[in-house]
C-alpha cells in the first residue's frame, strides 16, 4: 500500500512538474477584462450564454496548441515567424493589431486593479494605478515573470470561489443545463458586442504571441541559446505541450463558465443586470461570503492582474523585439535586452495614461475585450496559415482537426464582429 501511494505520488509530482507555459497561459487568460466581461455577461442576460463555455473551449485550445506548436518546432516566436516567411507590411500590420488591443488592455485592468484597492483601503484609485504599473515594471525588469507567477498565481484560486457561490445560490439546475447545451443567441447589438467580448477576452491576441514565446522561453532556460539549437520536437515533447494547454485552457473556462452562472444566479435572477462598479460585481459570491464578498473578490481581480499584466506588456516586447531581431527574453538582464526592456516600460506607461481619460473601470474592462475579439481574426488567419505549411512545420504541420478548428475560430469570430457591427448600426 506504502509502495503504491508512493508511485502515484510521484506520477504526480511528474504530472504537474510537466505543466507550464499552458497552465500560466490559460490564469493569464481570466485578467480582470475577463472577469468583468463574464461578470456582465452573467448579469445581462444570465443563463443564456453558457453554451459559449463550451463552444470556445475546443476553439482556444486549438489555437493555443498551434501557437505552442509554432514556438517548439520553430525556435522563433510569432512575430519571427511572420518577420521570416512574410513581407514586413503583414509583419508590422500584426504587431499594430497587437500593440493596440494589449494597451487598451493594459489600461482596463490597471484601471479595474486600481478601482478595487481603491474601494478596499479608502484611497483614490487615482493613486493606485501608477502604484500598480510602477510595481509590476519593477517586478519584471529585476525579478522575472516566473516568479510572478508562482507568487500570484494562489490568489486567483479566490476565483474558485464562484463555484461554491454558484451551489450555494441555489440555481435553476435544468435551466443551467439546458443553456448549457443549447445554444441561443439575440439579435440585439448588446448580445452580439458581449459574445465578440467573451471571445475576444478567451481568444486574445496577446495569448497567441505569449504563449509560442513562452516554448522559446523554456528552451531557452534549458541552455539553447541559438535558433538551430531550439529547432524541432519530439513526439514526446508534443504530447506534454499540448496536454500542458488543454489543462491551462480548461481552468480558463471552467472559471468563465462558473463566474457567468453565479452572476447569473445571484444578479441576474433578482433583476440587477447593469454592473457599473467592482462592488456590483462583488455581490455574486455575497452567498458564499456574505460581508466579505468584496474581499474575495479583489483577491480573485488582483491575483488575475498580477498574472494578466505582465503578460499583455510581455507579448509586447516579444512582438517587437522578433519583429525587430532583437535581443528579447525575459530571461536576460534590461541592460542585455534594452530594446525588449523598453517596450515593455512604453507599454505600461501607455496604458496609465489612458487611464486618466476618465473612463468608468468596468466598462473599461469589457470593451478591451471586446477590442480584442475584433482585432483577433487577421492575427488567428496568420497563425493557422503558417501552422499549416510544411516549410515552416515540417512533419509536425496543422492535421486535419487542428485546420478545421482554427478556420473555424477564425470565421466565427470574425462573423460575429460583423454582425455586432450590423445589429449597432440597426439600433
Amino acid at each position: 500500500m506504502a509502495r503504491r501511494a508512493f508511485v502515484l505520488q510521484g506520477r504526480f509530482r511528474r504530472f504537474f512538474s510537466n505543466l507550464g507555459p499552458g497552465l500560466i497561459t490559460g490564469a493569464a487568460d481570466d485578467d480582470p477584462s475577463g472577469i468583468a466581461t463574464y461578470s456582465i455577461t452573467g448579469a445581462s442576460f444570465g443563463y443564456t450564454p453558457l453554451w459559449t463555455a463550451i463552444f470556445s473551449f475546443p476553439l482556444m485550445s486549438a489555437v493555443q496548441i498551434m501557437c505552442a506548436r509554432l514556438g517548439m518546432v520553430t525556435g522563433l516566436g510569432l512575430a519571427g515567424v511572420i518577420r521570416v516567411h512574410y513581407p514586413r507590411w503583414i509583419l508590422w500590420s500584426a504587431c499594430a493589431l497587437l500593440l493596440i488591443a494589449n494597451i487598451f488592455n493594459i489600461a482596463a485592468d490597471l484601471g479595474g486593479m486600481a478601482d478595487v484597492t481603491g474601494l478596499l483601503t479608502g484611497v483614490r484609485a487615482h493613486y493606485w494605478t501608477p502604484a500598480y504599473a510602477l510595481l509590476l515594471v519593477g517586478l519584471l525588469f529585476w525579478t522575472s515573470y516566473r516568479l510572478i507567477a508562482r507568487i500570484f498565481k494562489w490568489l486567483t484560486l479566490a476565483l474558485f470561489a464562484y463555484i461554491a457561490a454558484a451551489f450555494l445560490a441555489h440555481p435553476d439546475w435544468s435551466a443551467v443545463l439546458r443553456a448549457t447545451l443549447v445554444p441561443r443567441v439575440e439579435w440585439s447589438g448588446a448580445y452580439w458586442a458581449t459574445l465578440v467580448g467573451i471571445l475576444g477576452t478567451t481568444i486574445s491576441p496577446y495569448l497567441f504571441f505569449w504563449q509560442a514565446a513562452e516554448e522559446v522561453e523554456e528552451d531557452i532556460a534549458l541552455g539553447k541559446a541559438t535558433v538551430e539549437q531550439r529547432q524541432g520536437a519530439s513526439h514526446r515533447e508534443l504530447r506534454r505541450l499540448r496536454n500542458d494547454v488543454l489543462i491551462g485552457m480548461f481552468f480558463s473556462n471552467l472559471v468563465m463558465y462558473f463566474i457567468i452562472l453565479t452572476t447569473a444566479a445571484t444578479l441576474h435572477a433578482h433583476g440587477k443586470t447593469t454592473i457599473a462598479t467592482a462592488r456590483d460585481a462583488a455581490e455574486a459570491l455575497r452567498p458564499l461570503a456574505g460581508n466579505g464578498a468584496y474581499w474575495l473578490f479583489s483577491l480573485g481581480l488582483l491575483g488575475a492582474g498580477m498574472l494578466g499584466v505582465p503578460v499583455l506588456a510581455g507579448s509586447c516586447a516579444y512582438a517587437i523585439a522578433e519583429a525587430a531581431d532583437w535581443v528579447g527574453s525575459l530571461e536576460v538582464h534590461p541592460p542585455l535586452a534594452h530594446g525588449f526592456y523598453s517596450v515593455i516600460a512604453i507599454a505600461m506607461a501607455l496604458g496609465l495614461g489612458l487611464d486618466y481619460a476618465g473612463l468608468n473601470a468596468v466598462k473599461m474592462l469589457f470593451w478591451s475585450a471586446v477590442l480584442n475579439g475584433a482585432l483577433a481574426p487577421p492575427l488567428l488567419i496568420l497563425v493557422v496559415l503558417l501552422t499549416s505549411r510544411a516549410d515552416v512545420m515540417g512533419e509536425h504541420r496543422n492535421g486535419t482537426l487542428l485546420r478545421w478548428l482554427g478556420w473555424t475560430c477564425a470565421g466565427v469570430m470574425l462573423i460575429a464582429t460583423v454582425i455586432m457591427f450590423v445589429t449597432a448600426y440597426a439600433a
